[in-house]
């Protein structure tokens, strides 16, 4: 009897290479989508922060001084004020315009609330922001997803 060499693989292999590549592929995918969400939600945090020091800013140049009102800020368009320009491009969020950045002023002119909504629920930041801000911004977030940022 003469023994044929086969080269190949079964179906039953070539069905199992598949599959386990596709549950792979599965999980590379979920990790790569939360890492994108958490990408935009530190895009987030630093554009706030640098909102702040912009509005900051306007508050040191002011005369009176006063932060500025809410309509003056507005997002994905220049904040200047007479010949000073604050910043070229006050950014949006990332996924704008389903989500968006918000900003508000107090009555008294003294502070001002920043917030926006973050992808990640469980994000360590979300309490400590509200906790600091909760005097100034409480009665305008209403969300525990809210990360805010307030005068100092």
């Amino acid at each position: 009897m003469k023994k044929k060499n086969i080269f190949g693989f079964t179906l039953i292999e070539l069905l199992v290479v598949i599959s386990i590549i596709g549950i792979l592929s599965a999980l590379i995918l979920v990790n790569f989508n939360s890492a994108r969400s958490r990408a935009r939600d530190a895009r987030r945090k630093a554009d706030l922060d640098q909102i702040k020091k912009a509005v900051l800013m306007y508050y040191n140049d002011a005369d009176p001084a006063a932060y500025p009102a809410s309509g003056v800020l507005v997002f994905g368009s220049p904040f200047q004020q007479g010949g000073m320009v604050y910043m070229r491009l006050v950014p949006d969020d990332p996924l704008a315009p389903n989500a968006n950045y918000n900003y508000t002023q107090e009555l008294s002119g003294q502070n001002f609330c920043l917030w926006a909504t973050l992808e990640n629920k469980a994000d360590g930041d979300l309490g400590v922001s509200q906790t600091r801000c909760d005097a100034i911004c409480g009665l305008v977030v209403v969300d525990d997803d809210e990360y805010v940022v307030c005068a100092d």
